[in-house]
């Protein structure tokens, strides 16, 4: 994989990645920047939200989940001090669907956490993460009525 960024001002740079997708990155304007792009560090924790996101998903979906909503929320604190890393994570699964069995989803974040998603793993390495679920039933018209919740433990001793 290959990415590339190009200065434009300040420090606002376009990122390209492999895709050919553009994302614009800035700073702060107390850092220097305009105020007028992603932070690096917000795409680092859009990309682990995606990465399990997309896992997630694909997995329910194989399942024959009837998934009818799926948001997937990163809490990433850093560090006070320089170079300000991320310190932990809590990945919040938020699962809308109609008779969506709670086994399915613990088995799909699972596969997410210790096999598939590469910046899960990877970042897993780094610092620590909590996984938490929630699994509403659609009631229809918008309304929807929590019907699990709970949290994801790798038991397997690895």
């Amino acid at each position: 994989m290959k990415a590339t960024v190009d200065w434009k001002e300040n420090l606002t740079f376009a990122g390209m990645p492999d895709s050919g997708f553009t994302v614009q990155m800035d700073a702060d304007t107390s850092l220097g920047g305009s105020n007028n792009g992603v932070r690096p560090m917000e795409m680092i924790a859009l990309g682990l939200a995606g990465c399990t996101a997309m896992d997630v998903l694909s997995i329910l979906q194989k399942k024959r989940q009837n998934v009818t909503g799926f948001e997937v929320r990163v809490d990433a604190p850093r560090s006070h001090e320089y170079p300000k890393v991320f310190i932990r994570a809590t990945i919040d699964y938020i699962i809308t669907g109609k008779n969506v069995d709670e086994a399915a989803v613990l088995r799909s974040i699972g596969l997410s956490a210790t096999k598939y998603c590469p910046a899960q793993i990877m970042l897993g390495q780094a610092f620590p993460m909590d996984l938490h679920y929630e699994i509403y039933e659609d009631e229809g018209d918008g309304n929807r009525r929590l019907i699990h919740h709970g949290s994801w433990q790798d038991l397997s001793g690895e």
